[in-house]
């Protein structure tokens, strides 16, 4: 028990040491376009790669829910979804008109977006060089600090509006 709080804690460190302005770090936007984290320097950025048809799915009410809470203090939620886990619809349109329909999202959104593997998007292959760290299924999340650098990761069982990530995202915000 000891030896594994050990080595979660050292790879906590290690991830938290992870410089991530060091990108560029480019999403094709569902939307056209790009999104570049760069463009969000300063700004905390919670980026979660999500899946339309996962039992996470519902998360999506709390990923807006963190964005419409937290978006005037600065937070930046990007949705990126990926089909790695097998669980995405077959277009970027069907799964933009599926959660503005059904979850009524306006959070950033990227296109379909591999984040694991050898075809992994630049950010995730970078975060698992660097960390170990990668996306075990949906709706992983990883907390880039205003500062750049990737604070905190969670899982898909880790609710988006728990006090775990809600303090994490608040720590990382301006005070008003």
């Amino acid at each position: 028990m000891r030896a594994t709080m050990i080595l979660v804690t050292g790879l906590a460190v290690l991830v938290a040491n992870l410089v991530m302005a060091a990108g560029p770090y480019r999403f094709e936007n569902i939307d056209g376009g790009e999104h570049d984290l760069s463009d969000w320097a300063g700004r905390p950025v919670l980026v979660v790669n999500t899946a339309s048809r996962c039992g996470f799915t519902p998360q999506y009410e709390g990923l807006q829910g963190l964005y419409d809470r937290y978006r005037d203090r600065g937070l930046v939620v990007l949705a990126v979804p990926s089909n790695d886990f097998r669980q995405e619809l077959a277009t970027e349109a069907e799964v933009k008109d599926f959660c503005e329909l059904t979850f009524g999202l306006d959070l950033p959104m990227t296109t379909i977006t591999h984040v694991r593997g050898d075809a992994a998007h630049a950010f995730y292959a970078d975060l698992k060089q660097s960390s170990g760290w990668e996306p075990n299924w949906n709706f992983n999340k990883v907390l880039i600090g205003a500062d750049g650098q990737v604070k905190a990761t969670w899982g898909a069982t880790a609710r988006p509006l728990s006090g775990t990530i809600t303090d994490a995202i608040e720590a990382e915000l301006p005070t008003n």
